[in-house]
């Protein structure tokens, strides 16, 4: 079994998720954008995975083009998908979807109220195998200043307060979340140097918000993305 993962950009690899397909001896092969690799045929893998990157669905470069059109066909073909942040709205915008400016900028693990971000369940979220085995309502790390419009075909399976639209479902199994349930302690080091939103912030206050929910999100985040390979029949 072999998953095809595409990194928009060098620092948003797999992460956790990467850890689960090792522990479960799945193979994947990973596509490095910024390195301007052609993305392969995706009816060729198990399932398609698409992580986030800084850039915008709604961009016309070469690069994006490429991207939205495997995500198209990947869709149109029935292979299992998951997009995150980007990945997400690149889902939306190949099924006919709009990717629109956010409201809220929303960076880190609180808003500027200082209230935590979190995921709340829609009715349809609730009934989802994506979801099985979770809470209603879940935290969630946020690094995005885009949203996206839902076409009527599309199901909200998740909502936020400042971003309505968090996680979408387009026909039977594929899903996109906005928000990075693949964090580690490592990858936010790294993004903590290097990103200019993530810069605004304290890094230490980032890192305690973050120890403080660690356990949780790492429990969380391995039931998301094993239940999608159970729905992408993998494992």
């Amino acid at each position: 079994m072999t998953v095809l993962i595409i990194k928009n950009c060098a620092r948003e690899g797999p992460g956790t998720l990467g850890e689960i397909l090792c522990s479960n001896d799945i193979g994947y092969e990973i596509i490095e954008l910024e390195h301007e690799e052609e993305i392969p045929d995706p009816t060729k893998y198990e399932a398609l995975i698409v992580m986030g990157g800084p850039d915008s669905a709604n961009d016309t470069t070469k690069t994006m083009r490429q991207e939205i059109t495997r995500i198209e066909n990947a869709v149109k073909a029935d292979v299992p998908y998951l997009g995150i942040c980007l990945g997400m709205q690149a889902l939306l915008k190949a099924c006919g979807g709009n990717v629109i400016k956010s409201p809220v900028k929303e960076v880190g693990w609180k808003d500027l109220q200082g209230k935590g971000f979190s995921l709340e369940l829609t009715p349809t979220g609730k009934k989802d195998t994506i979801f099985e085995g979770l809470e209603t309502t879940l935290p969630i790390f946020h690094l995005h200043g885009e949203t996206v419009e839902l076409t009527d075909e599309m199901k909200l399976l998740a909502t936020g307060k400042h971003c309505r639209n968090q996680v979408v479902k387009v026909g039977d199994n594929a899903y996109g979340f906005q928000g990075h349930l693949e964090l580690t302690t490592e990858m936010l080091d790294t993004w903590l140097d290097e990103d200019d939103d993530l810069k605004q912030l304290s890094s230490e206050e980032v890192k305690k918000d973050y120890a403080t929910v660690r356990d949780e999100y790492e429990r969380n985040s391995e039931k998301v993305f094993t239940n999608f390979l159970r729905i992408a029949g993998i494992i």
